[in-house]
């Protein structure tokens, strides 16, 4: 039998900007695909997204989990 479970996914915004930030934040945020102010992406839920949200969650926000 396949799998039928929807993945869970995670949806964030930034909030912060990566100006005077360490350059490895910046990375990570063009990782989790944000690079400017109030985008929104949403992702797959999986611990290394949860990780790189952990690394830069003062520059993000969590909106929404499915």
């Amino acid at each position: 039998m396949a799998n039928t479970e929807a993945k869970k996914t995670i949806t964030i915004e930034q909030i912060g900007s990566p100006i005077r930030r360490p350059e490895i934040q910046r990375k990570t945020l063009i990782g989790l695909g944000l690079n400017k102010m109030h985008r929104v992406r949403t992702l797959e839920d999986t611990p290394s997204v949860r990780g790189m949200i952990r690394a830069v969650q003062h520059l993000v926000r969590v909106v929404d989990e499915t």
